[in-house]
């Protein structure tokens, strides 16, 4: 049975996503922390947009670019609650939307969420982000950030991944 096949079956057990993941959630180990699980993925491909850096930022952002696409993975599987987590974590850097990608192993095409970046016209966005060199440089960190976001989520007054993202990141800097 493929990947497509089983996340299908098990969509019919549930009110089940496809959630299309390009940077930082691209890491097992970072939706691990998040989802308590690691869901079947299948490398995907989405076309017309753009994965850029983000000044002052680890992770990347996406926008609508013609030309362009952007390797990342589809997450299958992914329940109501596990959406809301993951809408908390991105945060209102960010907007939901529901996109076309390709999957690489097989062309099938289908719809997934994923998260655009919320301001399309942001200075701060430039080049190209690489996960390869994200892996290297700052998952360990960003790991350590993403258990305290989900330690903050638990309490009744939690603060935005944001805030938990630039004091993680602002207390890394000053030591």
């Amino acid at each position: 049975m493929s990947a497509m096949a089983r996340a299908s079956a098990s969509a019919s057990a549930a009110a089940a996503h496809n959630v299309f993941v390009y940077g930082s959630l691209v890491a097992d180990d970072v939706v691990r922390v998040l989802l308590n699980r690691v869901p079947l993925s299948s490398a995907a491909l989405l076309n017309g947009f753009h994965r850029f850096s983000i000044k002052g930022r680890v992770y990347p952002a996406i926008l609508p670019v013609q030309n362009h696409q952007v390797i990342g993975k589809v997450l299958f599987g992914i329940t109501d609650p596990e959406l809301h987590i993951l809408d908390e974590f991105e945060d209102v850097e960010y907007q939901r939307s529901l996109v076309e990608v390709s999957l690489l192993e097989s062309s099938d095409k289908l719809q997934a969420h994923a998260y655009v970046w919320s301001n399309a016209n942001d200075p701060n966005l430039y080049g190209h982000w690489d996960f390869e060199e994200w892996e290297g440089a700052h998952k360990e960190s960003f790991m350590k950030m993403t258990s305290g976001f989900m330690e903050e989520l638990e309490l009744p007054e939690s603060k935005p991944r944001v805030a938990t993202y630039e004091s993680f990141y602002h207390q890394d800097a000053e030591k």
